[in-house]
């Protein structure tokens, strides 16, 4: 039980801080909160990443009952969370921000807001639909309550971590600089990649072995068989002959 936790809560938390990838937000962040203080962009990051934590934390407790009652399989859920991962990941290994985590609309009105914590910083840039997306899948694959207490627990520690890079966020992006950055997106984009890959494996795995499991030992019966009347074996040959 213990490993099978263990298991989860690096899942979760590996998973969950790539996709978020904090770092890759801190240019980011440099650029909406130009001009303001230390203490003001500490306090904008705060908010920010506590809105992530509460609206990240209730999609992974409850997203999959409202999936449940619109009548979405959990599996089907898997694949398409994983197809939004893998576009995610192929952004990252272009080393570009995604687009589905913010507009040239948000971000231009980020630039003339005076609280930017909410929007464009906690919705959609910490808070989008892959942080959410991964949130709920993780929770689905859930055997037990400790399972989603534990996706939960790695929300609000990503929640944390988040918060930390986002109030060092001068001081990251000098140390790390423009290569710097590039190569740690990069590197994050691929091991999204291969948890999005993992995420659709998983989802298909639960949609397909229902047909096939259902299908595939009957054809196999049927076609043993089909060959052994056709060749003339003897009877004792076929297994159930002896039953």
């Amino acid at each position: 039980m213990f490993s099978q936790l263990l298991a989860t809560a690096v899942l979760a938390i590996s998973a969950l801080f790539v996709v978020v990838d904090p770092v890759g937000l801190v240019p980011i962040f440099v650029a909406i909160t130009e001009g303001k203080t230390r203490e003001s962009r500490a306090a904008i990051a705060r908010k920010a990443c506590i809105i992530f934590v509460c609206v990240v934390g209730l999609f992974a407790i409850g997203g999959g009952l409202v999936f449940r009652l619109l009548g979405v399989s959990l599996a089907a859920f898997k694949i398409a969370g994983g197809g939004l991962l893998m576009l995610t990941a192929l952004d990252m290994l272009r080393n570009r921000l995604a687009p589905e985590r913010t507009s040239e609309e948000e971000m231009d009105e980020a630039s003339h807001k005076q609280d930017v914590a909410v929007v464009p910083l906690a919705m959609p840039l910490l808070a989008g639909p892959g942080a959410i997306a991964t949130a709920m899948v993780l929770t689905s694959r859930a055997t037990m309550v400790w399972d989603v207490a534990i996706v939960v627990a790695a929300v609000i520690v990503i929640g944390i971590a988040t918060f930390y890079i986002l109030a060092a966020a001068h001081w990251v992006d000098r140390f790390l600089g423009v290569s710097g950055r590039s190569i740690l997106e990069r590197v994050m984009g691929l091991v999204l990649a291969a948890i999005a890959v993992q995420f659709v494996v998983d989802g298909l795995g639960e949609a397909l072995p229902g047909l096939l499991s259902s299908r595939e030992p009957a054809a196999v019966e049927d076609l043993l068989k089909a060959s052994k009347a056709h060749l003339g074996l003897p009877a004792w040959l076929d297994g159930s002959a002896g039953s």
